[in-house]
């Protein structure tokens, strides 16, 4: 018998993501892949996988998944209220998230609504039993390749599993949350800031900008004060010849508001790019909701890379200080009563 999760009800856009499709950009191909790498990988940490497994991206709303399996160690990780519902006419009763759950046959585990953030990750141990596209299971869906059928999730569809029934071991959870950081989202000047006037640089760092409703995983619009070009628009200071676009990049056309482009992003564009989001700020922008307000602050590359060298050190510490995770009610009965309680117990009269 195969091994699947079906989709019972579908979420929002909820995508098979992996670290994404690295290297085929210059033949056209976007990377996709998560867009939060650090709650990928965390949420593989806690189902025993490795970092770059495939794992079901949960977009603002989680779907409800049965159970077609012997049984299925799942991850949550992400500001989630899961619940699990134990048959057809159960009423649900609520999981934490930041952990790991053994879910068996029948069962329905009810992801429910991203709190507070665009993104959170579900991942299980062994991971999904789909073909890579180029070297991953990142979907695009713009192109229909990737994940599954290379689209988001539908009711009716049915996950197959590597494996048919979940491995033996404790649960684990976070011993505390991820830090990702507050304040500005800091950037590297370039390659192309000469394209703006010292006011517009100035405007784009002394400002706060706020996510528009037009925020997927191609990239975010903002709205706020207009960055000044250094030659008018109306003269081509707006355009460039069309080059390549790194993840976090940050175009501004004519119309003088910044755009972030994210991991679904074009290979190249025609606008100039006053700056570079810092990759160890990409994660926080993955998780940004139409609303919310930031502001940037440009910071030199050597910098930039000490961040993000220091951030993948806390997050080595994070994961090799995962905590074994008791089931709802505190105490394990089952592997209580397993145990030998009275071995070596010596009566003395």
């Amino acid at each position: 018998m195969t091994a699947h999760l079906k989709v019972v009800r579908a979420g929002l856009f909820d995508t098979l993501q992996d670290l994404g499709r690295i290297g085929f950009m210059a033949l056209g191909m976007p990377t996709a892949g998560a867009m939060d790498r650090i709650g990928l990988g965390l949420a593989n940490a806690l189902a025993g996988n490795p970092t770059n497994t495939a794992a079901l991206e949960i977009g603002v709303m989680g779907p409800d998944l049965l159970v077609e399996a012997d049984s299925v160690r799942v991850a949550l990780v992400g500001p989630l209220s899961p619940s699990l519902i134990e048959g057809p006419d159960a009423s649900p009763k609520p999981l934490e998230s930041d952990r790991s759950h053994l879910l068996k046959r029948g069962q329905t585990l009810r992801v429910g609504m991203v709190e507070g953030s665009s993104t959170a990750y579900l991942a299980v141990a062994g991971g999904f039993a789909l073909p890579a596209f180029m070297g991953s299971l990142s979907t695009y869906s713009r192109a229909g390749i990737g994940g599954f059928e290379g689209r988001k999730l539908g009711a009716g569809d049915a996950l197959p599993l590597r494996r048919e029934a979940a491995p033996g071991g404790d649960e684990h959870k976070l011993a505390q949350p991820f830090d990702y950081g507050t304040g500005p989202i800091r950037v590297v000047w370039g390659p192309q800031e000469e394209y703006f006037s010292a006011a517009g640089r100035q405007t784009f760092i002394g400002a706060d900008y706020k996510v528009s409703k037009e925020a997927d995983r191609m990239g975010i619009r903002f709205e706020g004060p207009v960055i000044e070009h250094a030659v008018a628009v109306d003269k081509g200071g707006a355009d460039i010849i069309s080059d390549g676009i790194g993840p976090g990049a940050i175009q501004v056309p004519g119309a003088g508001l910044p755009i972030v482009l994210l991991g679904d992003r074009q290979t190249v564009g025609g606008y100039p790019k006053i700056a570079t989001v810092a990759s160890v700020d990409l994660p926080r922008l993955g998780r940004l909701l139409p609303g919310q307000t930031v502001r940037f602050a440009a910071i030199p590359v050597d910098e930039a890379e000490k961040l993000r060298r220091d951030q993948e050190a806390r997050l080595q510490r994070t994961i090799a200080g995962l905590v074994v995770a008791r089931p709802p009610g505190g105490i394990d009965l089952v592997r209580l009563y397993e145990e030998n309680l009275i071995d070596g117990v010596v009566y003395s009269g």
